[in-house]
């Protein structure tokens, strides 16, 4: 998930009552929730490669957010002592309180991201599989909307904090009033603006109506409530998605004798009732869109990408002696090829991508890929 999410669970998470195990317990608690995205310095110091090689590895797996989750409270505490002997006074930081808020709301990081279809690796450093829930888009809006609340209404007491939280309602407005849904990215952003509006006027009502005072944290505890019956009803409906991503892939497959070998449904942007399925066979990789409501009926957009043959194979051989394709494809859940002007005379353009976000010469970023190779490289992959 995004890093605003994140940050918004921890901001909920200590004043559904961890902010009372110790001084400074709040900080803790945000810092915590986006530990594991300290990852990013792999970006800042080995490129983008790097950090798809390294992103939601072992600073997300069990062993590396347990200590990410140790290690924060501990700094907390060390600097506390510190400036407690420079000033003469009593620590006032509870270690073992601190601990235990940082150790919770860790926890929800790997736990949010494996929700999506990016996926973590949890077992690093012992295994490298990845997992993927598969339930929600990688940036939710609904769930801005859920912790935003509780958040607002809980700390909006000061004029600064007003000021704040109305700089981000705006910020926020603007990316999903005017964001991707006015550039055509949503078949439902009529929808979504309206229930977005509607959202932030409620809150605002329920602010002035004082809620926060009678409610207090039980209003952040409400807010995990909501979202894990939304998670609940999303796991619902994306049963249904595999089911109609199944009943489509056979139609899809039946003509030409393939065999299926694994079929997924993944999430799209605010719309659990719209879903992108990849149906992966023995010869060939499928995507399409499926809508469980709505006028649309079967598959939609589907394209295709038959797995290599002996002589693209080839090319591919070569092209994987690149760095970045055995970086590109320890990644990518489906990975797609296509060699441009395998004829050639000099050179060649092996493409490659992940059918989950785009296709072979499209683009989008790390997740797709050129290699240029030389020719002829028939000679080059029986050297390999």
């Amino acid at each position: 998930m995004d890093n605003l999410t994140h940050s918004l669970v921890g901001l909920a998470a200590s004043k559904a009552g961890l902010e009372r195990l110790s001084l400074h317990a709040t900080a803790v608690c945000i810092l915590a929730a986006n530990a594991p995205d300290s990852d990013i310095f792999a970006l800042l110091v080995g490129g983008r490669w790097a950090f798809l090689q390294h992103h939601r590895g072992i600073t997300h797996s069990i062993i590396g957010t347990l200590v990410l989750a140790l290690l924060i409270p501990l700094m907390f505490y060390l600097a506390d002592q510190l400036i407690a002997r420079i000033r003469s006074r009593q620590a006032s930081i509870k270690l073992r309180g601190l601990i235990l808020a940082s150790l919770m709301v860790s926890a929800t990081h790997p736990f949010m991201d494996w929700t999506n279809n990016y996926g973590i690796r949890l077992l690093l450093p012992w295994n490298s599989r990845w997992f993927y829930g598969d339930l929600v888009f990688i940036v939710d809006p609904f769930l801005w909307l859920i912790f935003g609340a509780a958040a607002f209404l809980l700390t909006s007491k000061t004029r600064k904090q007003i000021l704040f939280w109305l700089a981000l309602a705006l910020l926020l407005t603007y990316v999903v009033v005017f964001g991707p849904a006015a550039r055509g990215g949503l078949v439902n952003s009529a929808l979504l603006s309206g229930l977005w509006i509607a959202a932030l006027i409620g809150i605002v009502i329920l602010s002035r109506l004082n809620v926060a005072q009678r409610w207090g944290g039980k209003l952040a505890i409400a807010a995990f409530a909501v979202v894990v019956l939304y998670w609940g009803g999303l796991a619902i409906i994306h049963t249904m998605a595999v089911r109609q991503a199944q009943l489509e892939g056979s139609v899809i497959v039946s003509g030409d004798g393939e065999r299926v070998v694994e079929i997924v449904a993944m999430p799209t942007l605010a719309n659990p009732f719209h879903w992108r399925c990849v149906v992966e066979t023995d010869r060939a990789a499928y995507r399409f869109e499926v809508f469980l409501i709505g006028g649309r009926r079967g598959a939609s957009g589907l394209v295709r990408y038959e797995k290599p043959d002996a002589a693209v194979s080839q090319a591919v051989a070569v092209a994987s002696r690149d760095v970045r394709t055995r970086i590109f494809l320890g990644f990518a859940r489906f990975p797609v090829t296509r060699v441009v002007a395998s004829d050639c005379t000099t050179q060649t353009l092996v493409q490659f991508a992940d059918l989950r976000y785009t296709e072979p010469g499209r683009g989008a970023g790390t997740f797709s890929l050129e290699v240029p190779i030389e020719c002829p490289y028939t000679s080059a992959a029986r050297d390999q």
